[in-house]
């Protein structure tokens, strides 16, 4: 890490190389196809259960397991742009 001094601010570079990025982005590639497949499959089974609820008369406790799937789901996509961000210095 290094820090260059900008005014009065300090501003903190991280020196990463390609031969760390592009295992890392590969890694990052095959978490986002794996959360997009926990998340579709999250979001069936939360609606399988929810229909069911719904024959018995108790649906709507099942809204905030589907909120906290898509919650998930959004964590998910954005922790790869986040990480390219922080590494593209």
């Amino acid at each position: 890490m290094t820090a260059t001094e900008r005014g009065s601010a300090v501003e903190w570079m991280l020196a990463v190389g390609a031969n760390v990025t592009d295992p890392l982005n590969q890694v990052l590639s095959w978490m986002a196809w794996l959360v997009s497949a926990a998340g579709v499959m999250g979001v069936l089974i939360v609606g399988s259960r929810m229909a069911i609820a719904l024959r018995s008369g108790n649906g709507d406790e099942h809204l905030t397991q589907l909120a906290t799937v898509l919650g998930a789901c959004i964590i998910g996509a954005t922790a790869g742009p986040i990480v390219a961000f922080l590494l593209s210095g």
